[in-house]
């Protein structure tokens, strides 16, 4: 798939009809699905260049989560390849970083930065210019410009 090879691990599948869909398009591609994270850390670092976290989302309450996440948490602040988080990394609230989430090299966030993104000092990206004008106006968001016709914009 665009010279990648991903491989996906779900811990948990979803009975949203959007995620399910996403999930038959996985498989109909041909892209592995992991049943179970390995938590011999050195198997992922061998066997990968990268993790992309985008595990639950930005209002995850992390203080409240139950398994299996709490121990795919621990196992992904222990590998050694890059991390690039979605919006919010796993262990983040979103208002503020943690120091018991992760810690990524890059930050992918999704229509506007959160709050926690402040203290970031990776990589970090903004994805996803969707949002109407009038929302940006409402919410007093000053986004930058994205260049031509470019989703994607280094923050």
């Amino acid at each position: 798939m665009y010279e990648y090879e991903p491989t996906i691990y779900h811990p948990q599948r979803s009975s949203q009809s959007l995620h399910q869909d996403f999930t038959v398009q996985c498989e109909k591609m041909d892209i592995p699905s992991l049943s179970y994270l390995p938590t011999e850390v050195q198997l992922i670092n061998d066997a990968y260049n990268l993790v992309i976290d985008a595990m639950l989302g930005p209002d995850a309450d992390w203080a409240n989560i139950k398994e299996p996440y709490p121990g795919i948490l621990v196992t992904l602040k222990q590998i050694k390849i890059p991390i690039a988080s979605v919006d919010v990394p796993s262990g983040w609230d979103v208002e503020e970083a943690s120091e018991d989430g992760i810690n990524p090299e890059v930050l992918i966030s999704l229509t506007a930065p959160k709050k926690c993104a402040r203290g970031f000092s990776g990589k970090h990206f903004l994805a996803g210019r969707f949002l109407p004008y009038d929302i940006q106006k409402k919410y007093e968001l000053n986004l930058p410009d994205y260049p031509g016709t470019d989703c994607l914009l280094e923050l």
